[in-house]
């Protein structure tokens, strides 16, 4: 098998990697993350996905890279990480009783053959009608300050759900493993 490389620092990616019992290095690639104002949320967080593939192409001339993005995208407006409980609470309040739909972006670069499979993955989730004391409980409990739409949906932040919807869990966290399988299939890596 190919060398395997995450184009990640995220600790949530390389948990959600983990799960396939595969070794592999995690490596941060440097890109610029400027979305064009020509870019739809899905061209964006598929530029980016194969963008920090890469972004890594040159150190690591036989291997087989992940990159991946995440957008979200409440009302037609994008909302990222809010970096602030003052940010936090302000998301949570506008997605209070709204749908959110995440894309997240998965791209797999074999750098050998220099072909590259991207695709965008979305999940939905539908928030429950949020009371003020709530967000600030939840958000004093959790402190998702580094997390797209201000929750954690594998922790206590299940609690701000109705429901959720969509092919994959993982991609909700940053990497859908279910089409990630698929690729590294298609690259002749076996998972089971």
């Amino acid at each position: 098998m190919a060398r395997l490389i995450l184009a990640s620092s995220s600790p949530f990616r390389k948990a959600i990697l983990d799960k396939l019992n595969l070794t592999y290095e995690a490596v941060s690639p440097d890109i610029d993350e400027t979305r064009s104002a020509a870019e739809t949320p899905m061209q964006y967080v598929a530029r980016l996905a194969e963008q920090k593939a890469r972004a890594l192409q040159a150190d690591y001339p036989d291997a087989l890279i992940i990159g991946s993005d995440q957008t979200a995208i409440i009302n037609g407006a994008t909302i990222g990480k809010p970096g602030s409980y003052e940010n936090a609470f302000q998301q949570l309040t506008d997605a209070s009783g709204q749908k959110i739909t995440f894309l997240t972006g998965l791209s797999l670069l074999n750098t050998q053959t220099d072909s590259c499979e991207t695709d965008v993955i979305p999940f939905h989730v539908y928030f429950r009608t949020l009371t003020p004391e709530m967000i600030e409980n939840y958000l004093l409990a959790e402190q998702p300050y580094n997390c797209a739409g201000s929750f954690k949906s594998e922790g206590l932040g299940i609690a701000l759900f109705e429901k959720l919807e969509g092919d994959d869990p993982n991609a909700l966290i940053g990497l859908p493993l279910i089409r990630l399988i698929r690729m590294l299939e298609n690259q002749g890596v076996n998972i089971i």
